[in-house]
This record gives C-alpha cells, sequence and structure tokens, in this order.
C-alpha cells in the first residue's frame, strides 16, 4: 500500500508555531507579560474555499493524514478505520501536536448510538499530588515539568484507537498502519509549520534522539522541504500492525519509555512497566446539551466529551449563558462580532470558566456536584449565572454554586495549557467520528523514544501530567479538584463535538480544534457561525479568534477594527491582542453531500468524492 508515496509534496505557506497558549486566573489578575510570550511570527493565512464532497468526506490537520483516510474510506473502511489511519501518519508527519506517544477522545456516531472512547493519558501508580512541588513545597516553572519526565503520562492513544476498531472496524488493523509505515521507510518533506515548531523548540535538542532526527549537523532544524525519514518508527510501526497496543505495553518498545523516562537527567519520571501493561482505554457517557437558536427558531443538540474533559460542559455553560442575554439575536456586523456581542460573550466565557476551575475533574476520582455533571448544564442555574452580567466587564468570576451543598474543592490557579490535533470523519454509510487527539505541549515533554539500536528517530512521548495543577491545594489546605493523584487522568480542553438537528435527531455536523484552553472557544465559534449567523462551515472558520480564560479579553491580531477593540475598553474588559493559530476543521451535512472546512491558519485539509 504506498499510495501516499506520490503525495510527499512540500507545503507552501509560512505556518506560526504548532501550539496555541492559554491563560487562566481566578480570583487573581491574569499577568499581561505571560501572553507577550507567544511566538512574534505572523499567521499563515491560507485562503481555503472549503470542500464539497458526495459519498464520505476527511478532514485532518495535515495533507498526508487526510489522503491516507481518504484511501481507507475509498477502499470502503469506516470512520473509526480512517481515524487509525489517520493518526498513524500523524504520528510521523504532526509530531509537534499528537501520535502514539499520547491520548485522544473519540466521539463516535453509528447512525443510533453516539460513543465517547476515553483514551486520556493517565497518571503513573506511583505519582503523588507534590509531584510539581521543589523542595520548598512551591510549584516547579512549568517549563521545566514539561521537559522532563515527570510529566510523562501513560499513553492512551493506541488502546483507544484498538478498543473503537474492535467495535467499528471494517477494514484489518494491519492495512490501517501500512500508510504510515511507507511514509516513515520513503520519506516525507518538512512543513513549514513543521520547521517553526522545530525553530520554537530549542529544548527539543537536549534529547539524543530528536537531536538527531530533527536537527542537522551544525543543529539547525531541517529546512523546509527537506526529505525525512523516520526508521525507527517504521519498525515499531510494523510491531503495532502486528500486536496492536500491546506493542508499546510490553516488551522491546515499552522498556524503551520507561527508560527514557527514569533516564531524564534533571527531572526522571515514575513510568513502568506496571503502567503500560494495565492501561485501559474506556467508554464514559456521552455529555449532551440542548441549544435554541432564537432568529429563526431552531433547536439542536450538541454532544460532546464528558469529564474528563471540560469541553463540552464549559461550551454548554458559555452557549446556554450567552442565550440569555441581550447578544442572543445579535448579528454580525460587516460580518464580524460587534463588541456588544463580544462584551456578553466574554462575561459569559469568564462565569464558565470559573466553574471549570472549581468543579471538573477525572469523574473517576471527583464526583460531579450533586452527582451529575448535568446539573452544570441545569437551565435555571445558566439563567442565575446570567443575571451576573451587566453592562460593564466583571472582570474575574467567581464559581457559582450549582447545587444546594457547597463545593468541597478549591478553584484551581492559573496555569498554561497546548495545543493537539482534531480528524473529523463521515463514511458512505453514515457513520460520523470527531476525535481530538494530544501529546500536549509542541513536542510533548521533549523525549524520544528510541531503541538504541542504531536507527534513526523513533515517537515522542507526551507531556500530560503537566494539565494537572502543580499546587494540590489552596492557601487554606482545601484540595483542587484537578490535582495529581495515581492512575487519574488531567482535565483536558479536548472537545471532539458532534451536533444534531433536534426535531429529525439527524446528523449535522462534525467538529473540533486543537488549541489548549482556547479550544473551547474556538469550537464554539464554529457552532455560533454555522448555527446562529448561518455561515457554512469554511466561513465559521475563517471568522476572528475571540477567547475569555476568565481575565483579558482576548482577540486575534489585527482581526477586529479598532471601534470594535475601544468598544470593548469602553465597557471595562483590558484587551490583549495575540496570535491565536487554531486548527478547526469540520464536516456538514448539506442536501447535496457534504460541506468541509478547515482551519486557514494551518495546512490541514478535506478530502472525498468531488460533487
Amino acid at each position: 500500500m504506498n499510495f501516499l508515496q506520490d503525495f510527499r509534496h512540500p507545503w507552501v505557506a509560512v505556518v506560526l508555531w504548532t501550539c496555541s497558549f492559554s491563560f487562566q486566573a481566578f480570583g487573581q489578575s491574569v499577568n499581561p507579560t505571560d501572553l507577550t510570550r507567544l511566538p512574534s511570527e505572523p499567521l499563515a493565512n491560507n485562503s481555503k474555499n472549503g470542500w464539497h464532497t458526495q459519498g464520505f468526506a476527511v478532514a485532518s490537520a495535515n495533507p498526508l493524514a487526510t489522503q491516507a483516510g481518504y484511501e481507507v474510506l475509498k477502499a470502503g473502511g469506516t470512520a473509526i478505520d480512517a481515524a487509525v489511519a489517520i493518526q498513524m501518519v500523524l504520528t510521523l508527519v504532526e509530531p509537534q501536536s499528537s501520535g502514539i506517544g499520547g491520548g485522544a477522545f473519540i466521539l463516535h456516531h453509528d447512525g443510533q448510538r453516539i460513543e465517547a472512547y476515553d483514551g486520556r493519558e493517565t497518571a503513573p501508580a506511583a505519582a503523588h499530588e507534590n509531584l510539581f512541588l521543589d523542595g520548598h513545597g512551591k510549584p516547579i516553572a512549568f517549563q521545566a515539568a514539561v521537559a522532563s519526565g515527570l510529566s510523562v503520562g501513560v499513553p492512551g492513544t493506541l488502546s483507544v484507537l484498538e478498543l473503537a476498531h474492535r467495535e467499528h472496524g471494517k477494514l484489518p488493523w494491519s492495512r490501517l498502519i501500512q500508510p504510515a509505515i511507507d511514509l516513515a521507510i520513503n520519506g516525507f518533506f518538512i512543513s513549514p509549520r513543521l520547521h517553526a515548531a522545530l525553530l520554537e523548540t530549542p529544548d527539543l535538542k537536549n534529547d539524543a534522539a530528536a537531536l538527531h532526527y530533527f536537527f542537522g549537523p551544525q543543529g539547525q532544524p531541517h529546512p523546509v522541504g527537506h526529505l525525512l525519514k523516520n526508521p525507527e518508527l517504521a519498525i515499531v510501526l510494523k510491531d503495532i500492525a502486528a500486536r496492536g497496543s500491546m506493542a508499546l505495553k510490553e516488551g522491546l518498545w515499552a522498556q524503551a519509555m520507561v527508560n527514557k523516562v527514569l533516564s531524564h537527567p534533571l527531572r526522571p519520571g515514575n513510568l513502568t512497566l506496571q503502567d503500560l501493561s494495565s492501561y485501559k482505554a474506556q467508554k464514559r457517557e456521552v455529555l449532551c446539551f440542548d441549544y435554541s437558536v432564537k432568529l429563526p427558531k431552531r433547536d439542536f443538540k450538541v454532544c460532546g466529551f464528558p469529564p474528563p474533559s471540560s469541553g463540552v460542559l464549559t461550551m454548554g455553560q458559555i452557549l446556554g449563558i450567552l442565550n440569555q442575554t441581550p447578544a442572543a439575536p445579535m448579528p454580525l456586523i460587516q460580518g464580524l462580532p460587534s463588541s456588544d456581542w463580544l462584551h456578553f460573550y466574554n462575561e459569559s466565557a469568564k462565569l464558565a470558566f470559573a466553574d471549570r476551575a472549581q468543579f471538573i475533574a477525572d469523574p473517576d476520582f471527583v464526583a460531579a456536584p450533586g452527582g451529575r455533571w448535568e446539573n452544570l448544564l441545569n437551565p435555571n442555574y445558566l439563567i442565575q449565572r446570567s443575571r451576573l452580567i451587566g453592562n460593564q466587564s466583571m472582570k474575574i468570576a467567581q464559581a457559582g454554586q450549582p447545587v444546594s451543598q457547597p463545593s468541597a474543592w478549591a478553584p484551581m490557579p492559573h496555569q498554561t495549557e497546548y495545543g493537539t490535533s482534531h480528524i473529523s470523519v463521515i463514511d458512505s454509510s453514515g457513520r460520523a467520528l470527531a476525535m481530538t487527539t494530544t501529546i500536549e505541549a509542541s513536542f510533548g515533554s521533549r523525549l524520544m523514544v528510541n531503541s538504541e539500536r542504531g536507527n534513526v528517530g523513533g515517537f515522542l512521548l507526551n507531556n500530560e501530567l503537566t494539565d494537572f495543577s502543580f499546587a494540590p491545594k489552596d492557601v487554606n489546605g482545601l484540595p483542587i479538584a484537578n490535582r495529581v493523584e495515581p492512575g487519574k487522568r488531567p482535565r483536558s480542553s479536548m472537545s471532539p463535538t458532534l451536533v444534531f438537528d433536534k426535531a429529525t435527531g439527524l446528523l449535522k455536523m462534525s467538529g473540533g480544534s486543537p488549541g489548549g484552553a482556547a479550544i473551547i472557544h474556538y469550537t464554539n465559534k464554529l457552532l455560533l457561525g454555522t448555527l446562529n449567523w448561518n455561515l457554512n462551515a469554511q466561513e465559521a472558520i475563517d471568522l476572528p479568534n475571540f477567547v475569555n480564560l476568565n481575565g483579558p479579553a482576548l482577540l486575534e491580531a489585527k482581526r477586529f477594527p479598532l471601534q470594535t477593540i475601544q468598544g470593548l475598553k469602553n465597557k471595562g474588559h483590558e484587551v490583549i491582542e495575540l496570535p491565536m493559530p487554531s486548527g478547526i476543521h469540520a464536516i456538514e451535512l448539506i442536501p447535496s453531500g457534504f460541506f468541509g472546512g478547515a482551519d486557514p491558519r494551518r495546512e490541514g485539509n478535506v478530502m472525498g468524492p468531488a460533487r
């Protein structure tokens, strides 16, 4: 299966760094100096018109990965089959964002049931709540934690894909791995986005295997268009093709992972072979909320991933609160959100993110308020929260009380979150998938697994444990819900989303985005654009990004007019313009087939039989 060999070509767009950052603070101001630490390069803007297809459609963050998924669907494979092939290729061609050393959430609809497959990484059994504290009981520097053995969680991507494939796959597992094997052997051309990510991650050179693979003799990243081969990964993938997830749970590669984590020169972690062999992907109850558009009146059901994801809960809270404000019927003004609309969105987001920091964590360790996560989406509670919104910025919101008993948790303090990758697929039988997948920061923990047999390359390990709160308790000793605990899954912002017409029950759209905590806002922008403002998926994706993490109003740089920015300032908002390299992908059903959109800020695309 060598169909990808002819698809190796360099991209022409300059694309910003792989990760977008997010900043959140509760009960304190976000430090604006933190926000200036973003890359200064201009965002790429590869104008895209969207794609009309018939029969099936596949969208991913890299054309080579999309091609792999397309070929699988063309051969009669299912949406899950396509996702397996796409993820294996992304491990190779987009190593900064996701891969077999990370985790993923899969939302799947087979035409009748919606299922949620949880492949989130877990903390090793020897992890403890003081994992990221120094000898004085203070949190260590965030970047020091990222690039270390401490940050590595037990990977779940292979396990969750294997579980989903067992239940919904059609083509043989080994066939789905072959495209990535071929590319790893024959090579692919480095894209501008991968090159930019290498420039922005100099500490990747501290790992000998990564240095030898990604950089030239003079220590400079391989240039755009360089043919990069990964023979070590090809061997790993062949083992995965033969043994599935067991290839990373026992044997050579499992031992190599443990050795890499334990041998970090400054901050070794505590991953063990037992941690790897005992990991299990889970199925969870899908979480949905009803969403009504007022002009004209239409009703939708939006479904997403439950905790440990905070995505659908926070999205639902923002939209539910926003619908109780004057913003609900507001149209776009000259194709853009107005300052009045943005004011109400920002205030709604602050309230939702305050609740996110207070309540949401791994449900196997932390109970939902009143025993049901739906209590955070109760319409009466959201109405109550909306009454806190006035005509001036509230600056910082405090968590609410969705049920009568007070919370037993302290709010999680400000902490950075990172990027990921998103895949959407609808196959020829109407099965739909939204999958968000990650290794957390750019190039994860900066640790490349290599068997040390002389082969170049390998695969990167995640730094997912930095999604936990570094501080386990607040100053009063009250525990933080999202603190580190053995076997626990860190809270995530990944928001794979499926949208249905409530009246008919028919699928309308699959979508999602990378972007750390901003994923929630990027995905909400997709929903607002398509459902409220009657844009197609591409037009909605193209809209400028707007984010609030319970602090300043963050706007995509150079995308909003001065009068909009001044209008927000007049309402008391601190406004900070930033590059926001979202990577939204979406496929919507239309009368003539499918219409797919891909973010112009990145290099992704959509494929399917032409209409």
